[in-house]
């Protein structure tokens, strides 16, 4: 078909009749074409959005259902323990489907057994450490009292959608696991540079840092490629959930129901607040004193090196609750 200029003066009418219903023939092709460029785009876009839609709700799901991993070594009771000498006690670790075992008191010596359930987001459990860690230390070192931690994360929501709650106590089992005598300096550092709750919290490079900058530790690479990789990530969720349904063990706790939770000897320390080392050390001889009594044995008199108390914030927040 040849292309005439309906403009031209050469033409004859009929001639410039036609090639001006050729030319609106063509413009109406040519947008027929761009309509159909567009409704194809249109839906290929629609397509991708789709798509990328599909894939989310399938990482959601999966994440969401995946199940529990192996937790870390030294933690078989869901906690580690720490004795004389600041030595953990070393466990295997709990297998996906295994239950935690217990720890082994120890009412029947000299020795005093102290249990922390705690939060690393939690102010209140900021305020028991800053208050009596030099006190338990003392203990621990001397050999008067064992200290056993549990890392859970009930503040998961109350981070900015960080989930430092977890990602905290992932770190706690990454040093369990890698280098567990340094776990009582880890827990120390924690608290000093504890994040206040509803921000963001620490990153996991800072988290590495701390638990690899302590005094004493070891494998710090494998420490912090646990910490990047959250490795212990589901054992934290389902040790979490196993201290919320309860039994707390080797007490007559039915749940954990906010942190700190702390025990002596199976007996929970409901301490007044602002906490005060006095407070906590007589605690700690009277439940010891009443454990030994009803074995018939001394009561221990465990003299540690003490510092003088943290003073407390003016005002402290309500307990904080589970969940």
């Amino acid at each position: 078909m040849t292309d005439l200029n309906p403009d031209d003066p050469s033409l004859t009418k009929n001639q410039r009749r036609a090639a001006a219903r050729q030319k609106a023939q063509l413009a109406r092709q040519k947008q027929k074409r761009r309509q159909r460029a567009g409704k194809w785009a249109l839906q290929g876009g629609l397509a991708l959005v789709v798509i990328a839609i599909v894939v989310g709700v399938v990482l959601v799901i999966t994440n969401s259902i995946r199940p529990a991993g192996p937790g870390p070594a030294n933690m078989a009771s869901d906690g580690i323990k720490i004795g004389q000498g600041f030595e953990a006690v070393q466990t295997g670790a709990l297998g996906p489907d295994d239950e935690p075992t217990a720890s082994a008191t120890t009412a029947s010596s000299d020795t005093v057994d102290i249990v922390v359930y705690l939060d690393y987001l939690c102010p209140i459990c900021g305020e028991f450490e800053q208050a009596n860690n030099d006190y338990i230390s003392g203990l621990v070192e001397s050999g008067a009292a064992t200290v056993e931690y549990h890392p859970v994360a009930i503040l998961t929501n109350q981070s900015l959608g960080t989930k430092y709650s977890n990602r905290a106590a992932n770190a706690a089992a990454c040093v369990a696991n890698y280098s567990p005598n340094s776990f009582f300096d880890f827990n120390t550092a924690m608290f000093e540079q504890q994040p206040e709750e509803g921000t963001r919290g620490l990153d996991d490079s800072q988290l590495a840092d701390i638990a690899t900058g302590v005094d004493g530790v070891t494998n710090a690479s494998d420490i912090t490629s646990c910490i990047d990789d959250d490795e212990f990530g589901s054992w934290v969720t389902a040790a979490t959930q196993r201290a919320i349904d309860g039994p707390i063990p080797n007490s007559d706790l039915d749940a954990l129901t906010g942190t700190p939770t702390v025990l002596v000897n199976g007996q929970k320390y409901d301490g007044s607040r602002p906490f005060t080392v006095q407070e906590f050390r007589s605690f700690v001889v009277t439940a010891a004193g009443n454990s030994y009594t009803e074995s018939g044995t001394a009561s221990p008199s465990p003299t540690p090196t003490e510092s003088a108390p943290a003073e407390a914030p003016a005002e402290a927040p309500a307990e904080t609750p589970a969940g």
